[in-house]
């Protein structure tokens, strides 16, 4: 298979998973009317961790089916954050929500230093958000209504743009965020899936 095919079918199918790896999450939470084992502080971290991200590709003007699934999962991120204040009663907190996010947004462009730090931050930032959902998990010693499918997907999308970075841009923050954020993510979809197993078979032996 010729390098630019390949490419182009990483780039396609990171897109394409992108467009619905939230919807999994979205529809457990819709269904179970409840959050529990989703970390709040988790999915903002995430947030942010994405904000950054897309900001940092754009300022410096690389292609844009490198990065284009990113205001697709922002936008996705956002549905879950209101979903959760919705189920925890606290939907009023939203606009303080947009108010910060927006602002450290606008923010990161004011200085090119600032999205420079802002992107060398940004791997410790995403890898504390996958840190959290763990220790949310670890706590409870549930999965709650976490989304194993979610998860499995994130893992595809990074291990994916661990490809096309390195045959496109080569910029190795962007390298290494994306080798960290795999190996995390794998290592919270296993765990769910862990609480998920130990869950059923606790229910089976209940019956």
């Amino acid at each position: 298979m010729q390098p630019d095919t390949l490419l182009h079918m990483a780039n396609f199918s990171t897109l394409f998973v992108c467009m619905v790896l939230k919807f999994p999450q979205i529809f457990v939470l819709m269904r179970a009317k409840r959050s529990t084992g989703i970390s709040l502080n988790s999915l903002l971290l995430e947030l942010i961790g994405f904000i950054v991200f897309v900001t940092y590709q754009m300022y410096y003007n690389y292609p844009p089916p490198t990065y284009l699934e990113y205001p697709i999962l922002i936008a996705q991120d956002v549905i879950l954050l209101l979903l959760i204040l919705y189920y925890n009663g606290s939907l009023r907190q939203s606009p303080v929500y947009a108010l910060l996010l927006v602002g450290g947004w606008r923010l990161l462009t004011v200085e090119r230093w600032i999205i420079d730090l802002a992107m060398s931050l940004c791997t410790f930032i995403s890898a504390a958000s996958k840190l959290a959902q763990l220790q949310c998990m670890w706590s409870s010693q549930d999965a709650g209504q976490v989304s194993a499918l979610s998860w499995g997907l994130a893992t595809y999308t990074c291990m994916a743009r661990i490809y096309t970075t390195s045959v496109t841009t080569g910029d190795m923050q962007v390298l290494v965020r994306f080798v960290a954020m795999t190996l995390l993510n794998f290592w919270v979809l296993l765990t769910v899936i862990h609480y998920q197993r130990r869950r059923s078979s606790s229910s089976k032996k209940d019956d």
